[in-house]
């Protein structure tokens, strides 16, 4: 006989669909933002991803938990646009990493800086419920 789960609670309910809200909230608004600067939204992750630093196309795809080969088509259209180029990796120079440029560095940080969803309802918060905040959802994401 297979042991049943046990019942969810009400307040776990509530927590899991506020998330969920949350989530929906923030890829909406992120999906705005990119299509004014005439980005998909993948477009605009693997541009924030590189922004941070140079990487291979397997491992942006890991990051972004797709196919490597999504990624090449994405770098591709980034790349006719100027905001990232391909250079061999300096660790391995068979392997080419996808890096930001310049101009894909200034449109990730003014795409950034336009997304202002959960920025006025963090601000209603103090920094000690931001840092708890913060640290429950690190906590919970096991990092």
């Amino acid at each position: 006989m297979t042991p049943h789960p046990p019942p969810t609670d009400v307040l776990t309910l509530e927590v899991v669909e506020l998330i969920g809200t949350v989530v929906a909230r923030y890829h909406e608004e992120y999906e705005e933002a990119a299509a004014k600067h005439s980005l998909t939204g993948a477009q605009a992750r693997v541009l924030a991803l590189l922004a941070r630093e140079p990487m291979p196309m397997r491992r942006i795809a890991q990051k972004l938990k797709c196919e490597p080969s999504n990624v090449t088509g994405i770098v591709d259209r980034l790349e006719a646009r100027s905001l990232v180029e391909r250079r061999p990796d300096p660790a391995d120079r068979r392997v080419k990493l996808a890096a930001v440029t310049d101009e894909g560095r200034a449109t990730s940080a003014r795409l950034r800086e336009s997304l202002h969803f959960a920025r006025e309802p963090l601000a209603g918060l103090s920094t000690r419920e931001r840092t708890a905040l913060r640290d429950l959802l690190q906590r919970m994401l096991g990092d």
